[in-house]
Order: C-alpha cells, then sequence, then structure tokens
C-alpha cells in the first residue's frame, strides 16, 4: 500500500468511499447494506486501507452507522472521515451534528470532519467558529472541507486560524480540474486533496451502464455523450492496461494517486472490486503512460473547462 503523509497526518493513498452504504440512490438493496457493506470495510482493513470516508447524509446517517459497527470488529486502526451537512452552518447546530455523527460512528473521536458542501449564506467566520468548537470539543482531531474552491479554502483557513487539512473534491483522469485548482496550494502548503468519483462512477472502468440508477441519472457526462466525449481515454487506458495485465480502473487509480498529497476514495460493490482497487496502490506506470493519460485530461479539461 501506498501512504501519504500530510499535516501529521498518515494514510493510505487509497481509501474507500461509503456513499453507497444504506443508500437506495445505488438500488444496492438491504443485504448488501446489512452483510456486503461490512464486509468490505473489515476487508480494506485487511488490505492496508487505513482511509474510510463517510457522510451525515448518506443514507441519512446509515453509512456512519454501518462504518461504525464493522469498525467495533476492526483489529487495525482506520482513519475515520466524515461530512457535516452544511445547511444551517451555525457554530451549536455544527457541535450538535459533529456529535451525532461520532455516535453513529462510536468512535471516540472523529479523525477528520467536513463541511460537505459550501453555504455562501452563512458568513465564512461563523462556520469556521463552529469548526473551533467541534476541535477545541474534542470531537474531530482535524477539519476539512470538500466541494469548496481554492479560494473559499483558503478563507477558511483564515478565519479558523488553524490548518484545514482537506479538500474532498471529484476528481478523475476524466474530471481534472482540482490538479490545476487546487493541488499545487496544497502541496506547497502541506494539505490533501481527496478525491471522490475517481473512476467517473463507472466512466473510467470499461463497465460503464449508461444511465443506471437515480444518482446517476442526474449526471450528464454519465450518458452516452459523455462516453463519446471520453472514448480516446477510454482506449488509451485501455491499452495501457493491457500492457500490465491490469484494469482500466486501477490505471485510472494509479494515474491519480501518483500525483502528490491526492487520496483517492472509490467505492466497491463487491469484495472482489475492492481488492482490485486497492491493488492500483501496488501499480506502477511508466513515464510515458502516464505523460499520455496526462495529455488526454488535459485535452478533456480544456474542452470542457473542469
Amino acid at each position: 500500500m501506498r501512504f501519504v503523509e500530510v499535516a501529521g497526518v498518515r494514510v493510505s493513498a487509497v481509501g474507500l468511499g461509503t456513499w453507497q452504504f444504506g443508500s437506495r440512490d445505488w438500488g444496492y438493496g438491504t443485504d448488501y447494506a446489512a452483510r456486503v457493506a461490512p464486509a468490505l470495510v473489515r476487508r480494506a482493513l485487511e488490505l492496508g486501507v487505513t482511509f474510510i470516508d463517510t457522510a451525515e447524509v448518506y443514507g441519512s446517517g446509515t453509512s456512519e452507522r454501518i462504518v461504525g459497527r464493522a469498525l467495533r470488529d476492526a483489529t487495525t486502526d482506520a482513519f475515520v472521515a466524515t461530512k457535516l451537512n452544511p445547511v444551517l452552518l451555525i457554530p451549536a447546530l455544527m457541535v450538535r451534528q459533529a456529535a451525532a455523527s461520532r455516535a453513529r460512528l462510536g468512535v471516540g473521536m472523529i479523525d477528520l470532519y467536513q463541511i460537505h458542501w459550501p453555504n455562501p449564506l452563512v458568513p465564512v467566520e461563523v462556520q469556521a467558529a463552529g469548526l473551533r468548537q467541534v476541535l477545541d470539543r474534542r470531537i474531530a482531531s482535524h477539519v476539512g472541507v470538500s466541494n469548496h474552491s481554492l479560494d473559499r479554502w483558503q478563507a477558511m483557513e483564515r478565519a479558523l486560524g488553524r490548518p484545514v487539512i482537506s479538500n474532498q473534491v471529484e476528481l478523475s483522469v476524466s474530471r481534472p480540474g482540482a490538479l490545476l485548482s487546487l493541488l499545487p496550494w496544497a502541496t506547497a502548503n502541506d494539505r490533501l486533496v481527496i478525491a471522490y468519483s475517481p473512476l467517473g462512477q463507472g466512466l473510467l472502468t470499461g463497465h460503464h451502464r449508461p444511465r443506471p440508477n437515480i444518482a446517476r441519472r442526474l449526471r450528464r457526462v454519465l450518458g452516452s455523450a459523455g462516453v463519446r466525449d471520453v472514448s480516446g481515454l477510454r482506449a488509451a487506458l485501455a491499452e495501457v492496461a493491457a500492457s500490465h495485465h491490469a484494469t482500466m480502473a486501477q490505471v485510472a487509480l494509479a494515474w491519480l494517486i501518483g500525483h502528490p498529497n491526492v487520496v483517492a476514495i472509490p467505492g466497491a460493490r463487491t469484495l472482489e472490486q475492492l481488492e482490485s482497487n486497492v491493488a492500483a496502490a501496488d501499480l506502477e506506470l511508466a513515464a510515458d503512460e502516464r505523460l499520455e493519460l496526462s495529455n488526454l485530461a488535459a485535452e478533456l479539461y480544456a474542452r470542457r473547462g473542469r
């Protein structure tokens, strides 16, 4: 396993995203939530994954509860990150929500507590005051943001007066914008960029099914037009994968975590998919392969602006 170290924190470069745990959007059903999801957490830890990411809104707290139950039986430590529903970002409510997440997770302290989305209606100083109380009351060890621009990330850190160690954003070889907008500052300041949807929600795996569930229907890029848009990239991923006896998903993940200060948090439907994703941490791409994928990513970014 490859690891990333920032701000005194050391985490696996491939983590486990748990959006699908307990969420009806994915259509995985109750057996997945009761049996498969906890097994995924336990197996991830066995494979050396330390970064487990969830959120208050995933299944209205169900994902946090599933993660918490799985961690109670774990024999290795995990770095647990969760996210705050930012509807009303006032300090008292933020503290209450953080404490509720901690209880659902069953941990002494949340390792990383993140504001899930920007809320432009609440002054950043007020939001930072809430995060400060979460830290001072030892509900969480570290704080971060999610889906924030660089300006908003920096403003939050200035207002807090302490490190906001991470920004969790959509990031993949087909959506590389954060590598330009966030990563230079993150690497220069010992901060972390956490990549969600690092496989384009199936677009980069070679097994894409257009519009398979409610969550993905909301994503225009996952329609047939989106597949055509990345056809050249998919062909390159397939070619590199064949040369390494790997999968397209593994190549896409290996390219992503080959950047400094980046952690990828793919989800998984099965234990086999999880094991395949984790194996990407040991895949070394050649310099020319990385360059080809980077050039294709840059072309997509120039064409779409994201």
